[in-house]
């Protein structure tokens, strides 16, 4: 694992800002490529390392879907603070929880890109984590869900199954307030995910209130888009989109 893999990413920037979010069981490196894009555009950029992540899975299990949340509401509020306008943007449950933070700041957001955003699964074991969570620590990997030959996305080992109730519960919350989205949104969905279906970016285009709403396919990548071949079509996409609303 690169050393800067766990560690959060900062840049100093012109009056745009962008919070950028990792996902479940993710780091900081899984979308540091992404954010040093957006920061070699000028845009003031902050990708947070989420609470449980990026030590041991073990630390997972003792974290909360409300620490997560609230370290990327701390982190928008610090951009926030130093910019005329923030944008957030996510991968997977770092979507879950920008949607979130849309839900919650209203006109605050300038805007929001999320790539496979998870908002459910159809997976039946994912029913029984209520049980689970109480007498299994642990299940195989959810992470590293990348095309590109040689590339390997820094991740746990193991999936906390603790943490993945959290995330459960997030899921339900967020869904439950999704028409409260209004600002513009950008949906970057891979065609092949094995991980989160692409379902779940047609439940965002479908339920957000946003009057300005786009979704774009991502051909030639696995989950870990950000990691993966179309890295460059996230990149190009997300700055036209910031200037289209900035």
């Amino acid at each position: 694992m690169n050393p800067t893999d766990p560690e959060p990413f900062d840049a100093a920037g012109g009056p745009i800002g962008v919070v950028v979010c990792h996902g479940f069981t993710g780091m900081p490196g899984s979308v540091r490529p992404w954010a040093e894009a957006l920061a070699e555009a000028g845009h003031m950029v902050k990708v947070p390392r989420l609470p449980g992540h990026g030590t041991t899975w073990q630390d997972a299990n003792a974290s909360t879907y409300e620490q997560w949340y609230g370290e990327l509401e701390a982190a928008f509020d610090a951009v926030r603070a130093e910019c005329e306008q923030t944008f957030v943007a996510g991968l997977s449950m770092g979507g879950t929880l920008t949607l979130r933070l849309a839900e919650q700041r209203g006109n605050d957001v300038a805007g929001l890109v999320v790539v496979n955003p998870s908002l459910f699964t159809t997976r039946k074991d994912a029913k029984l984590l209520p049980m689970l969570r109480r007498v299994v620590p642990s299940l195989p990997p959810v992470g590293n869900d990348i095309k590109k030959a040689g590339v390997t996305e820094p991740a746990y080992d193991r999936t906390p199954v603790r943490a993945a109730y959290q995330l459960s519960r997030l899921w339900a919350i967020t869904n439950a307030h999704l028409d409260l989205v209004t600002q513009p949104i950008l949906v970057l969905t891979s065609r092949d995910d094995h991980l989160v279906e692409p379902a779940n970016s047609a439940r965002v285009m479908a339920s957000v209130s946003s009057a300005d709403k786009q979704q774009i396919w991502l051909e030639d990548s696995f989950h870990v888009a950000t990691l993966d071949n179309d890295l460059p079509v996230i990149i190009e996409e997300t700055l036209t989109f910031i200037k289209a609303h900035s």
